[in-house]
Formats: C-alpha cells, sequence, structure tokens
C-alpha cells in the first residue's frame, strides 16, 4: 500500500493557503487554484508543512488521502511555476499560429483548425512546436490531448502532432513494394 497520503508537503515561499468548507484554496504568484477535499479526511498546516490525515483507517480513505495530497501538492507547483505541455507538429505544411486565447492549425484538412483556449490556459507557439500551459495540470493535459487528437501520428511515416519527446513505433511498408513485386506477376 502506498504511503504518499503520509508525506507532509513543504509550502513555497509567496504561497498562501486557505481552507473553508471543505476546500482548499491555494494563491500564489502565477494565481490561485482550489482543490476539494473529500468527507472524512482532514488538512492541517503547522511549520511552513500541509498534512494531510484519514479521520479513520480505512484503505479507502487512506487512498484518498494519498490522491488529496498529489492534487495539493499539484496546486502548489501550477500556482508557483506553471504545468506545460509541449507539442511538435511533424509533417510538410503543418503549421500553427496563435494570436491571443486562439491556437490556429493548419493541418492539411480544407480548413483551418481553430481552438479556443479556456480562461486558465495559454499557447505559445514556435516553428512547429505548441506549448499549452496553465495552473491547472488536468486542464494542460486536456488540451494539449485534444490538440493532439485533430492528428494524431500515423505509423507509416509519423506524421500528425505528436509530445515532445514522444517515440512513434513505425510500421513496414509493403513487403511486395520492397522486393520489387509480387513473384508471378506481370
Amino acid at each position: 500500500m502506498s504511503r504518499i497520503g503520509l508525506k507532509p508537503i513543504q509550502i513555497p515561499p509567496g504561497v498562501t493557503i486557505n481552507q473553508k468548507d471543505g476546500v482548499i484554496e491555494v494563491v500564489g504568484p502565477k494565481g490561485k487554484s482550489s482543490v476539494k477535499i473529500e468527507k472524512g479526511l482532514s488538512v492541517s498546516q503547522e511549520n511552513g508543512q500541509i498534512m494531510v490525515h484519514a479521520q479513520s483507517k480505512t484503505a479507502k480513505l487512506s487512498a484518498l488521502s494519498g490522491l488529496n495530497r498529489t492534487l495539493i501538492q499539484n496546486a502548489l507547483v501550477g500556482v508557483t511555476t506553471l504545468w506545460t505541455k509541449s507539442l511538435e507538429l511533424v509533417g510538410v505544411g503543418f503549421r500553427a499560429q496563435s494570436d491571443g486565447a486562439t491556437l490556429t492549425l493548419s493541418l492539411g484538412f480544407s480548413h483551418p483548425i481553430k481552438i479556443i483556449a479556456p480562461p486558465a490556459i495559454t499557447f505559445v507557439v514556435s516553428d512547429n512546436k505548441i506549448t499549452v500551459s496553465g495552473i491547472d495540470k488536468y486542464l494542460v493535459g486536456e488540451e494539449a490531448a485534444k490538440i493532439r487528437r485533430y492528428k494524431p501520428p500515423e505509423p507509416y511515416k509519423g506524421k500528425g502532432i505528436k509530445y515532445l519527446g514522444e517515440i512513434v513505433r513505425k510500421k513496414a511498408g509493403k513487403a511486395t513494394k520492397a522486393l520489387g513485386g509480387a513473384p508471378g506477376g506481370k
């Protein structure tokens, strides 16, 4: 069984934490985030650390304490350094442009694709790379996955939108093409 829920979380300097009605609000230099605490859990703050405690020793509450601890940790990281996810466009003629909160993709379709960012998300485009950043780790990953879904990398040439550093497994082409034709064919 994991013991992540038992570890204390260090509060970085410049971050304030408010607890009210089962919701923890984390305010930092990059913005604010809130985490809803499950029933049966309590959160204490002392000596620049946060601890999540289960009110009873059941397996479910132990698991939920680990989950809530990680959600609070993710909120702390988001308000101090932002979460980022980078995507790469691979293919001839694939382009991306960002103007404000709108991302425009040219992916070889008959029309450009416009994606409007949620309020807490920003898009940064440089060359053939798109960086999605924001305070909420879940929203950043969701937006990056939504962008990738428009043109996932295909397995033969690897063209499409892939995560930066993602390795695309490639398939071999037709075997008959490599041999120069089918045997017995004209």
